[in-house]
């Protein structure tokens, strides 16, 4: 009867055991890189996870994954696309440069031209001298 007792302790810890690793979530694997990189959607979500908990961010693997993402999805360049914005942002300087050069002729139109040649001379006074400047003293004003 021992003998049993123990096997069907044994077989019912199996069981239990067996049960609680079926009913156990699978560990979902942690994304790759290109699969981030793939779907915007899903990063998004896995940063904002991050974000929310920067403690888990640091060591998390998914977090780690998103910010290499992230990396790498910032350094992909479309030559041609730079090449449209760079030729639109010349245009738009040029027309701001020809915008300006046209104000600034009209603020010159304006203004009356000054021609040096042609100034009214104003003659200079010399300043007195410091002699002619005396105050008149009270002798000289009583008579």
């Amino acid at each position: 009867m021992p003998n049993s007792i123990k096997s069907m302790i044994a077989c019912g810890c199996l069981a239990a055991v067996a049960v609680l690793a079926a009913c156990s979530p699978r560990r979902i694997p942690p994304m790759t890189v290109t699969d981030l990189m793939e779907d915007r959607v899903l990063l998004d979500g896995v940063l904002l996870k991050c974000n929310r908990d920067p403690a888990k961010a640091h060591s998390d693997s998914d977090c780690m994954n998103a910010r290499i993402a992230i990396e790498r999805l910032a350094t992909r360049v479309d030559p041609a696309k730079e090449a449209k914005r760079a030729e639109d942002f010349e245009k738009s300087r040029e027309q701001l440069r020809a915008l300006q050069e046209k104000q600034r002729q009209e603020q010159e139109a304006k203004k009356p031209k000054m021609d040096a040649y042609h100034l009214p001379v104003i003659p200079e006074e010399s300043a007195p001298s410091p002699k002619d400047q005396q105050l008149p003293t009270v002798s000289q004003t009583l008579p």
